[in-house]
């Protein structure tokens, strides 16, 4: 029986174990790979987290494993089945064995959809990326492509348009799904060019990219662009299918929980990319871990 159970080893995830082991909890960590980071291991570089200027997503990973080990935050590497609820103890069904906790921190994280083209897997992290903000900075003054139709990409074209020479906005319709004010403020940037219609189907380079193949499905033909990187932006899926049932999600399949990570369902807390909030970062993932682990104390208080 633990005080806690903490799903995901992600910067949420180890952020609330580096604060639940600081609180005395006894708790363990819970993921199915035994390699810590989540998204940011498929990060090139990451330039945002204050005090790592430069590190590489790998790097930092190994670091914020490392705190956790050096405190002996317990690990179990097992495949989560199925979560229930007795009374106030919380069962979690793995391939391995049934754990039980008082609490439970779910920080599974999110997965960006992918285009799944030739390319995309071998030069992730070297030129494709699926966070302007994160890596918009490396592209300054150069070419960069935006896929999507989106509020997210149409954002993403308006940011990475401030700070990189040129700007393509592909999308495979002849209309944009974002919303109006978004769009006349993509029109009016001379720097951006929409390429309507248009799907990408190769992403090549030797160590970076160098450039892409993108086909109009309406004149049906293909044309190579020279760019520096490439921004995918076609949606973010979250890790939430096996707690569907257990706690309130919005439409998109985000766990709703307020800023102490508290979900509709007590002793139930969501913390990372799965919840609903307006900014998915690392440093944001950490809090959430830091905030998740007050409430969870404020629980047990009231227990």
């Amino acid at each position: 029986m633990y005080d806690l159970l903490i799903l995901g080893s992600g910067p949420a995830g180890l952020g609330a174990a580096i604060y639940g082991m600081r609180a005395g909890l006894e708790l363990a960590v819970v993921d199915r790979s035994s390699i810590s980071g989540g998204q940011v291991l498929t990060t090139y570089e990451v330039d945002n987290y204050l005090g790592f200027s430069g590190i590489s997503g790998s790097e930092i990973s190994d670091k914020f494993r490392e705190h956790a080990d050096n405190l002996g935050v317990p690990f179990v590497t097992a495949e989560v089945s199925r979560i229930e609820r007795h009374e106030n103890i919380f069962v979690l069904h793995t391939d391995k064995e049934d754990l039980e906790a008082k609490a439970v921190i779910l920080a599974t994280g999110a997965a960006h959809s992918m285009l799944g083209v030739p390319g995309e897997l071998e030069l992730a992290g070297r030129g494709v990326s699926y966070c302007a903000t994160c890596d918009g900075a490396f592209f300054r003054k150069r070419t960069v492509a935006v896929v999507g139709g989106g509020d997210v990409a149409v954002e993403d074209a308006i940011f990475l348009a401030a700070i990189c020479k040129k700007v393509y906005l592909i999308h495979r319709r002849d209309a944009l799904r974002a919303a109006d004010s978004l769009q006349k403020k993509l029109m009016s940037l001379e720097n951006i060019e929409i390429l309507w219609n248009s799907e990408v189907k190769e992403i090549q380079g030797q160590d970076m990219v160098d450039h892409i193949w993108v086909y109009n499905n309406k004149e049906k033909s293909e044309q190579q662009f020279p760019v520096d990187g490439i921004f995918i932006a076609v949606g973010v899926e979250p890790n939430t299918q096996l707690f569907e049932g257990l706690v309130e999600m919005d439409e998109g399949g985000y766990i709703i929980a307020d800023e102490g990570c508290e979900t509709s369902a007590a002793g139930l807390f969501a913390a990372g990319d799965i919840r609903r909030k307006p900014m998915r970062q690392i440093i944001t993932a950490v809090a959430d871990g830091a905030n998740a682990i007050h409430s969870v104390q404020n629980y047990f208080r009231g227990m």
